[in-house]
């Protein structure tokens, strides 16, 4: 019974479809329940919950690894997302206030962060090329679709350096790291897929370029919205995948910020370790993102799955939650006072 719940723990993600179905069959402040509940109640939330930095013994991850169940609870993600997607779209033809249409394009916003890249994200990592496909599905939905190449060619052979586009430097302000850290990545996932097809002997323009894949597929899905629903939809589509990515964007902030590893005598940074990434134990945080923010982990070993990411003492911990460090992110000042310290007091 008890592994039984750690596994189904999992299904709390989709109470963000729930409240995202309130948000787009609604009016008034209705249309803002998703951000609601992932920034007003979570945060709140783990204020009064401790954090759980538990792990499995290693007999029962290596069972838990194999356990097709959390695979499944990813699998049903993916028509959930496609299916609210298209509710969205429908949805937003209906005659709103400005007010009620910024609720529901930050509404589905959230589902694109959430569900649309997270997932994309955890399903790009995985070796077959089935889940890797539905991770790519996955991004589309959110028109983030270069950050595979990007984030399994270059972020997690960079991270921690400033290399890295998705490595947020000391100091550096939220907001002009969006625009850096999400158009660098963009141009890096380009020179990743070009370098590869020089070294297979394809042209640039070559369909086995996953960019040019990708760059179709962006824009027939924009096109076949305009044609069924018009230009007000996909403009509102458009403002729903900006805030997914900027919320991705958020998160990279938050995971890596300060953060740096050092080059030995030769020049070369020392390997990835678990002190290179920002921590978090807080257990709804962890639930509703697959387990995003044991990150140190992720980034030890990036082909992990979800459920059996561990907590180490040696990872430097935030002191809350996902949703609770990207709000307290959009505050620079208290932002560097805090982090600074803890980044100092870390490194000492």
């Amino acid at each position: 019974m008890k592994n039984m719940f750690k596994r189904i723990k999992y299904l709390l993600v989709y109470s963000l479809p729930i409240v995202t179905y309130i948000s787009l069959t609604s009016k008034g402040v209705y249309t803002f329940s998703p951000v609601l509940l992932f920034f007003g109640i979570v945060p709140l939330l783990e204020l009064f919950f401790k954090p759980d930095s538990s792990n499995f013994d290693k007999e029962t991850a290596k069972f838990e690894k194999e356990n097709k169940l959390y695979d499944w609870i990813l699998y049903a993600a993916v028509p959930v997302q496609i299916g609210m997607l298209i509710f969205f779209l429908y949805a937003m033809q209906e005659p709103l206030l400005l007010a009620e249409r910024i609720g529901r394009i930050s509404s589905m916003g959230i589902m694109c962060g959430v569900l649309g890249i997270n997932l994309g994200h955890e399903l790009g990592h995985r070796l077959n090329t089935t889940d890797q496909l539905l991770g790519e599905l996955m991004l589309l939905t959110s028109l983030n679709t270069h950050f595979l190449p990007y984030h399994n060619g270059g972020h997690h052979f960079n991270v921690a350096t400033p290399n890295d586009a998705a490595t947020a430097r000391k100091n550096e302000l939220l907001y002009t790291f969006w625009f850096r850290s999400h158009f660098s990545s963009y141009m890096e996932a380009w020179q990743l897929e070009n370098k590869r097809m020089q070294e297979i002997g394809n042209s640039t323009l070559s369909l086995r370029n996953k960019m040019v894949k990708y760059t179709i597929a962006n824009m027939m899905l924009l096109a076949v919205i305009f044609y069924f629903f018009g230009s007000m939809v996909v403009l509102s589509f458009i403002g729903a995948a900006i805030i997914g990515i900027l919320l991705l964007q958020t998160v990279n902030y938050i995971e890596h910020y300060g953060l740096l590893r050092k080059k030995n005598e030769h020049g070369r940074y020392e390997r990835v370790k678990h002190t290179h990434s920002w921590n978090s134990d807080h257990i709804i945080g962890r639930l509703v993102l697959f387990n995003l923010s044991r990150h140190s982990d992720h980034h030890y070993n990036g082909s992990k799955h979800y459920q059996v990411l561990k907590s180490l003492p040696e990872s430097p911990q935030m002191p809350t939650g996902y949703p609770g460090m990207m709000l307290f992110s959009l505050v620079p000042p208290l932002w560097f006072k805090y982090m600074n310290a803890k980044i100092t007091t870390f490194q000492h």
